[in-house]
Order: structure tokens, then C-alpha cells, then sequence
């Protein structure tokens, strides 16, 4: 789990919230809201049983309708879903703010860094493919500087 402390019941961006699940024809339930205040409030991409375990500490939900409110905010465009190498999934706000990830190979550690290498193509690939691209994600695979040491 994640060393963050995600506030979700920080209500300071219900409005916006609010806008993003009706422009998606998504109910703004007191889960939902929860969900995207705590994915706000991370600065990294958590995964669902992360994003479970800060919701417990404000509500009573199920790990489940976790996955059902991440699986409607993810086709709705509002979260994007990445998949790692190791087949976990990890979620964040769909802005201008995504991160990409870097896993180790050796030991699975995951990093995030938030350079986009890709911003500089996608007018290129859209171009090229007349595709209306409405983002990506991105997976670095390679060694961690602590396995990299082990190997010398």
C-alpha cells in the first residue's frame, strides 16, 4: 500500500465532482464522490483496495461496489485504468496531471514519474491515424537501482 495519506472526506472540490459525474450521466452518490475526493487527494494512482481502505475509514462500502464505481468512472472517461505488468491495476483522475509507471522486473517495486514522453507524438500519431486521441497509458519495465546493485 501506498505511504500517502488521501483525505477523502476533503469536500473542497464537490462542485467540479459534481460536473464530471452529470457531463457522464453518472449519479453524484456519497460513494462516488468519496472515490473521487480520495483519487484527488493522491498523488500517486492507488489501487482499488487501497482506494477501499480509505473509503472504510469514512464509510461503510464493499470491495466491490468499489470495482463497480471505478468500472463506471473508468468507461465514463473520468478515471483511467492502467494495468501493470504483474496484471494489479492502479487508478487516477483522468487530467492533465496522469503519471507513467516504471516497474522493476526483478523485485515488481513500482515507481511513477511525471514526465510525458508521449505528449510530443500525439499530435503526430493523431495526424497520421485521424484518431481523436483521448489519452494513453505507459509502462517502463526495467531494473530498480536497488536490484541493480544486488546484480554487481
Amino acid at each position: 500500500m501506498s505511504n500517502l495519506s488521501c483525505n477523502c472526506s476533503k469536500d473542497n472540490h464537490r462542485q467540479e465532482n459534481n460536473e464530471m459525474l452529470k457531463s457522464a450521466k453518472l449519479k453524484a452518490t456519497k460513494k462516488r464522490m468519496l472515490l473521487l475526493n480520495c483519487l484527488r487527494h493522491s498523488d500517486l494512482p492507488l489501487t482499488a483496495e487501497e482506494i477501499h481502505t480509505y473509503l472504510k475509514k469514512e464509510i461503510n462500502i464493499n470491495l466491490s461496489t468499489v470495482y463497480r464505481a471505478l468500472n463506471a468512472l473508468t468507461e465514463s472517461d473520468i478515471v483511467i485504468k492502467q494495468i501493470l505488468s504483474d496484471g494489479n491495476s492502479v487508478f487516477q483522475l483522468n487530467n492533465t496531471n496522469h503519471q507513467h509507471i516504471l516497474t522493476c522486473k526483478m523485485c515488481g517495486k513500482v515507481s511513477y514519474v511525471d514526465v510525458c514522453p508521449v505528449e510530443s507524438i500525439l499530435n503526430e500519431i493523431s495526424n497520421q491515424t485521424d484518431y481523436e486521441i483521448t489519452g494513453h497509458n505507459l509502462e517502463f519495465i526495467g531494473i530498480c537501482p536497488e536490484c541493480s546493485k544486488k546484480l554487481i
